[in-house]
């Protein structure tokens, strides 16, 4: 008998009012040159759900494995398309989850790079210890990592500022959502359609239905794996 994996999603309801921001391309000066180098490539923006959203409790959680699978997959697909850039963001999720991923496919792609993008300059200050640490040492081991806002977090409008400089400095957006299931990463699924609805700006969901078919082509291999020992 297969296991399947069974996805729970929690609906966030985001009650702050967004008000729109415009870019503030003026930090761009004050940017070491890693930033123009990033705007020469080609960039995908990966994001998606909290873990907190996808019930993702540690490391040894079996749906991090079907996550990372689909992430892996993903990036595998763009980087043989000639990704340079994986731009992403420092949330206990998606987004910390696929700079690891692309931290191990490196070594396989010696010219692919990784930039965390954060909104504030405070960003994790109220995490726990633990959390902090694990920021601090991706961040360590990313290529480039700056704040958007180069300011402590004042108001919702920094957070819409964030995603609409990601859409303006990437070429395509990879989002772990699913419309059924709407939560904190609606706000960037809106950003990216926005984007998508202006210019030539790919937007590619992976959904619930994308991760129950990853886990369960994981389980049939494990299951095949068994077999043939």
């Amino acid at each position: 008998m297969r296991p399947i994996f069974v996805w729970i999603t929690i609906g966030i309801t985001d009650g702050h009012a967004i008000t729109l921001l415009a870019l503030l391309y003026q930090y761009q000066a004050r940017w070491p040159n890693d930033w123009r180098e990033i705007m020469a490539g080609k960039r995908l923006w990966i994001t998606g759900y909290r873990a907190y959203e996808l019930n993702v409790f540690g490391a040894q959680d079996p749906k991090l494995k079907v996550l990372k699978t689909s992430l892996k997959n993903t990036l595998t697909q763009f980087l043989d398309e000639g990704l340079n850039w994986l731009i992403t963001g420092g949330q206990l999720g998606v987004e910390q989850w696929s700079i690891e991923v692309a931290l191990t496919l490196k070594p396989l792609y010696p010219e692919f790079k990784i930039a965390m993008m954060l909104p504030f300059t405070d960003f994790g200050s109220q995490w726990n210890d633990n959390n902090k640490a694990q920021l601090a040492a991706l961040r360590q081991q990313v290529d480039f990592s700056d704040a958007v806002s180069q300011a402590p977090y004042q108001k919702p409008a920094q957070l819409q500022g964030y995603t609409r400089f990601m859409t303006a400095h990437t070429d395509a957006a990879v989002i772990v959502y699913d419309p059924e299931f709407p939560g904190k990463p609606q706000w960037d699924y809106r950003a990216a359609e926005d984007m998508a609805n202006r210019r030539d700006y790919p937007v590619t969901l992976i959904t619930m239905d994308d991760l129950q078919e990853t886990s369960e082509e994981l389980a049939e291999a494990e299951n095949e794996h068994f077999q043939n020992d």
